[in-house]
């Protein structure tokens, strides 16, 4: 799970530039993720692959597209001193896992491997050794996330359609 470090304040138009919206299937979102600030991040990120940002990654619009393609790419989840509240919830809303932890996003470098246990919090940079704890999700988020969003929970409660 290689890292994928930006910097402070990393908006929802350049997580996914409006000009892509057109198209809003998952595959072609994917294909345009972060291309205004790391050209080469669509066509080298992997599945388990993960971003480490600095506070308030996701600001700007409200829209879901932009947790929808960072997901799409497959990346496993975004490390972050702190989210804007919209993205926050519309990740959650998508079963897309972020992780609030200051000191992890301020010393995970670009490159690095590392493993992060939801469960628990703990965030282990497998390349330098250390381990962060960041708050584990509470119950009823962590039920939306394994159920894979906001709809497919409560499809499962028997509350949705």
């Amino acid at each position: 799970m290689k890292v994928y470090k930006y910097g402070a304040n990393v908006d929802t138009d350049v997580i996914i530039p409006a000009r892509h919206l057109n198209d809003p299937s998952p595959a072609a979102l994917a294909a345009h993720c972060m291309e205004d600030i790391d050209a080469d991040f669509a066509s080298t990120v992997q599945a388990g692959d993960i971003i480490v940002a600095g506070p308030n990654f996701g600001c700007g619009s409200s829209r879901e597209h932009a947790p929808l393609a960072i997901k799409s790419c497959g990346v496993k989840c975004v490390i972050a001193p702190s989210f804007a509240r919209i993205f926050y919830r519309n990740s959650i809303n998508i079963g897309f896992p972020i992780v609030e932890c200051p000191q992890a996003a301020e010393e995970i470098q670009a490159g690095d491997q590392v493993e992060v246990d939801f469960a628990s919090g703990v965030i282990t940079d497998v390349t330098t050794g250390k381990t962060y704890k960041a708050a584990p999700f509470p119950e009823f988020i962590d039920g939306i996330i394994q159920s894979g969003g906001l709809l497919n929970s409560l499809k499962e409660r028997g509350l949705g359609r």
